[in-house]
């Protein structure tokens, strides 16, 4: 959450109302402790609910789901436990017909925040938030783990103390990564379905191809773009059927070049497209090169970023502009 700011609308858990589901589960706690106040959201494979008088979060998946992604989901949490901007799970288990994580309650997304500032971010809010993200990126591919599913709703701040970190979550697509596996799946047939989300997926995840470092990148590179010019080149596109819009996205990518990208963007945001698609499937990016190329960057333009170590900066929203700005303590 934000300190000492106002509390937006998606922050505002709670409400008189209480489904069915919810209210039997006051009567018989998850694990004998934890209790269900609210449903957060809903994605493909499970819901999280709010848990405990607001004390954490509760993410449920039905037993029908096989195999099962949660329970991959709280297995690559646990590697990562001891990381600045993992959550943390507290409990992994069974309840009647659902397998339930119980993990670190956090604070709003990226998507909320770029919703809330007007969807568009300054560039020192999107270089604060960029330098924070190349940091988690390089600890989850040393840990041998791809995230496959880069975007604003997958980045969330923490709360309390931790309101100004960024947590990367929802490890639902992510897969252990070695440059041997990744040269295995080239010699497989590229599967036809998308692997990740169309608007930021890389062109690997549009083909179905072995993924590697290099795909998160990408994809951070895109969701960069947008959140300092407020869309990308391949919105809007018309298309019959969700299976031929995918395409059309595939297509306007790789018709779009880096240069044609980031046009209106400072030429270090090219360069960083340029130097990412570059890199060769399973090699090792230069996460420090490219968050110095950024750092560069904000000190030509003024701008007096951090040099991380736990991204300790106040993050708050300038009201009177509505734009998205990191504010130094």
């Amino acid at each position: 959450m934000f300190k000492g700011e106002v509390i937006m609308p998606a922050q505002r858990f709670v409400s008189t109302s209480m489904d069915p589901f919810v209210k039997k589960l006051y009567d018989r706690p998850i694990n004998g402790k934890y209790v269900l106040i609210e449903r957060l959201g809903k994605g493909g494979f499970g819901v999280v609910y709010l848990g405990n008088d607001q004390e954490l979060a509760l993410k449920l998946e039905h037993h029908s789901v096989d195999p099962s992604f949660l329970e991959e989901e709280a297995q690559k949490y646990e590697a990562f436990q001891d990381a600045v901007g993992f959550p943390k799970v507290y409990w992994f288990g069974w309840h009647d017909d659902f397998r339930v994580m119980a993990f670190e309650l956090l604070g709003p997304t990226l998507e909320d925040l770029f919703a809330y500032c007007g969807h568009r971010f300054s560039l020192k809010t999107t270089l604060m938030i960029v330098d924070q993200i190349l940091v988690r990126l390089e600890q989850l591919h040393s840990g041998g783990v791809i995230h496959r599913d880069i975007k604003p709703q997958n980045f969330l701040l923490g709360t309390g103390t931790n309101g100004s970190v960024i947590y990367v979550t929802d490890f639902g697509l992510a897969d252990e990564y070695t440059i041997s596996c990744v040269k295995a799946e080239e010699e497989i047939p590229p599967r036809s379905h998308l692997v990740g989300t169309a608007r930021f997926a890389s062109i690997s995840g549009h083909q179905g191809q072995a993924q590697s470092p290099k795909d998160d990148l990408e994809s951070l590179g895109y969701m960069m773009a947008f959140f300092v010019l407020g869309r990308l080149p391949w919105q809007g596109l018309q298309a019959h059927g969700r299976g031929e819009k995918t395409r059309a996205v595939m297509e306007k990518k790789m018709a779009t070049s880096a240069e044609q990208l980031c046009e209106e963007l400072p030429e270090e945001f090219a360069q960083y497209m340029e130097e990412v698609k570059d890199i060769s499937q399973g090699g090792r990016p230069h996460y420090e090169k490219l968050r110095h190329q950024f750092r560069t960057l904000a000190v030509r333009e003024g701008m007096k970023i951090l040099r991380v170590t736990g991204a300790k900066f106040t993050m708050k929203v300038s009201l009177r502009h509505r734009k998205g700005v990191l504010h130094k303590p």
